[in-house]
């Protein structure tokens, strides 16, 4: 992938895309077992977001909520987040408490989209079942 239309058109080949404007795609990722196997079902919101930094360099903003300000322990939040991510960090976009992971979109390959959309999407769904204990997102 090289362009936002490359890395839309994989998108929507690869995964479930339930809005589409502008600049931003929003997919819902449904995730299978453990959680099938015990009968739920949990699914997750997914915000994937153009940027473009210095008018001419392309980056994709990969964006899940967990759950609203007014409802999280901001400290309890962030020191869970600083122990146990690996890709994304934690931020707050409007009143929402959301994990997010930035990559460049020059020589973007779909492996290095889709494992960052999956640490992503599998961190907010067990920081959101932890700080808000619901599937909301």
């Amino acid at each position: 992938m090289a362009t936002w239309v490359d890395l839309v058109r994989y998108v929507k080949a690869a995964y479930r895309v339930i809005s589409e404007e502008d600049g931003e795609l929003r997919i819902l990722h449904r995730f299978e077992s453990p959680f099938e196997e015990l009968g739920e079902e949990r699914e997750q919101v997914v915000v994937i977001h153009r940027e473009v930094l210095d008018g001419k360099h392309e980056w994709v903003q990969i964006v899940s909520p967990c759950g609203l300000v007014s409802e999280i322990d901001l400290q309890r939040f962030l020191e869970e987040v600083g122990h146990t991510t690996v890709a994304g960090g934690a931020a707050i976009i409007g009143d929402h408490v959301v994990v997010r992971h930035s990559l460049p979109l020059e020589n973007l390959d779909p492996n290095e989209f889709d494992d960052p959309l999956e640490l992503v999407v599998g961190t907010a769904d067990q920081l959101e079942e932890k700080f808000v204990g619901g599937d909301e997102y």
